[in-house]
């Protein structure tokens, strides 16, 4: 059974996701499709291929069935889950962990985008459960490099430098469609 979608509006989807856009009709097939599970707590849409299929989901902070969900944007396009898979698997995150320890303003800056995804997503509801918690390790690590892409691809450039890193090194380009390549 598909859950009722949250409407916010496009003002607020953008407040939250510079590249939000609003939940097409099929959009959620395809979602199901890519997530292999129908999407829950669905917002809006915070990228998407240059083909127009979704890339980056927002999520509501609360679940339907009322849990807590701190992830804002999650990953769902096939081929960059894939990409960015191959370097976490590669050891990536251990690099850039590293690097939070020894460059001060990669810290502060990681620590700002800690903030600023807070700040965004209580936009749509503050849930005290999920305060001060955030994705992908941030403030303090780097724990999942899908959760950065998708921050970086729906907040865009310049908010999260890991997720920008991990965009590059996976070959993203907003006017290519990668979505027939595995």
């Amino acid at each position: 059974m598909k859950e009722p979608k949250r409407s916010v509006g496009l003002e607020l989807l953008r407040q939250v996701a510079e590249n939000a856009t609003e939940i097409l009709p099929a959009d959620i097939d395809i979602l199901t499709a890519q997530l292999g599970r129908e999407p829950r707590g669905l917002v809006g849409i915070g990228a998407r291929c240059a083909c127009g299929v979704p890339a980056v989901t927002v999520t509501y902070p609360r679940l339907p069935d009322g849990s807590p969900f701190p992830t804002l944007f999650y990953l769902s396009l096939p081929w960059a889950v894939k990409a960015v898979s191959r370097i976490e698997s590669a050891g990536e995150m251990a690099q850039m962990n590293e690097r939070l320890g020894c460059e001060p303003d990669l810290a502060q800056s990681y620590a700002g985008a800690h903030l600023i995804y807070v700040k965004r997503r209580n936009l749509l509801e503050e849930i005290p459960q999920i305060g001060g918690k955030s994705a992908g390790g941030m403030p303090d690590r780097v724990k999942c490099l899908h959760a950065l892409a998708a921050y970086a691809l729906a907040a865009g450039k310049g908010i999260c430098r890991f997720g920008d890193e991990v965009l590059e090194r996976i070959g993203w380009d907003p006017d290519r469609c990668r979505c027939a390549r595995s």
